[in-house]
């Protein structure tokens, strides 16, 4: 086990980042927002949803696969069902770096999912958002932080090989 800011400093030091569940109707998308930070942050960010082919003025992509140059980190924000199927994906493109995002609810965190990943080699980190971290975070995500870390929605300990 690492600590979730050893894990997020890791996931956050790729460059090529994938965000599932990136809408065409951004309003009140978490996974939106996350798109457009890390974009904005500078990283090589990639839409992934298989019903938009653009999203926020850029190209979406349909799965991971079909990301060009593939990718070396995702962003799961779509509902917890469709997360295993996004960590498969993930095993079988060798992406060892997941962050299913949530703050309120579940989120985009399935236990499933989470178990599989860890037993493939991945390094997953189940809850919370990568803008609550390192060079994304704000102010409000660092509160929004503390405050789910409290509410045990942001993991103190992260399951996975070691960065």
């Amino acid at each position: 086990m690492v600590t979730i800011k050893q894990a997020a400093a890791d996931f956050l030091a790729h460059r090529r980042i994938a965000v599932t569940g990136v809408s065409r109707t951004p309003q009140g998308h978490g996974a939106n927002v996350v798109y457009k930070r890390l974009r904005d942050r500078g990283y090589e960010v990639f839409a992934i949803n298989p019903n938009a082919d653009e999203v926020e003025g850029d190209p979406c992509y349909h799965d991971l696969k079909s990301v060009p140059g593939g990718v070396e980190a995702v962003v799961i924000g779509t509902r917890p069902e469709t997360a295993e199927a996004t960590m498969r994906e993930c095993v079988e493109l060798g992406i060892d770096k997941v962050w299913m995002h949530r703050l309120y609810g579940d989120g985009s965190v399935s236990q499933d999912a989470l178990v599989y990943g860890v037993q493939h080699g991945v390094t997953v980190i189940a809850g919370g958002c990568p803008l609550m971290f390192g060079p994304t975070a704000d102010t409000g995500h660092k509160i929004l932080r503390l405050v789910a870390t409290a509410n045990g929605k942001v993991p103190r300990q992260v399951r996975g090989h070691p960065p």
